[in-house]
């Protein structure tokens, strides 16, 4: 049976573990332990997480400026997949962010990730081809 409860810091041993072996997930300094408790503190109950016989099977962060909501780190292990967990994680966020007010949400997927691409055209999100994103990293380089 799948459980799925909200996220806490506990779990990030668990999750980064998940992160580190998804492939098209790419790991930043901004997904250390300290910075992760940041956004679940500045976002509670907002990120989920999927439980299968007491270990995380699957995740999901989420956050909010106030006018749009942001999903990241959309994982379910493979053995799991294709059983409406991704769905259902992120129907919870979803339902956070609308709770707020929030009606629109925005995602980032990497080029590379052909697979991911696929499975949120098929959930009914769009592809935007009218911006791009920029960055900038003030301090802490490339992998910030």
């Amino acid at each position: 049976m799948i459980t799925i409860r909200r996220m806490t810091i506990k779990d990030y041993e668990s999750v980064i573990e998940l992160m580190r072996n998804t492939p098209g997930i790419s790991l930043r300094d901004a997904d250390s332990r300290e910075s992760t408790a940041r956004c679940l503190d500045r976002n509670p109950g907002m990120s989920f997480v999927a439980e299968a016989e007491g270990a995380v099977c699957g995740c999901v962060m989420c956050g909010h400026d106030g006018r749009r909501g942001y999903l990241q780190h959309l994982i379910v292990l493979p053995e799991y997949r294709r059983q409406g967990i991704a769905h259902e994680l992120v129907e919870r966020c979803l339902q956070c962010l609308e709770a707020l007010g929030i009606y629109k949400c925005h995602l980032d997927v990497l080029k590379v990730n052909e697979a991911a691409g696929r499975y949120w055209s098929g959930q009914g999100w769009t592809l935007r081809e009218d911006i791009d994103r920029y960055s900038m990293v003030r301090q802490g380089g490339e992998n910030a």
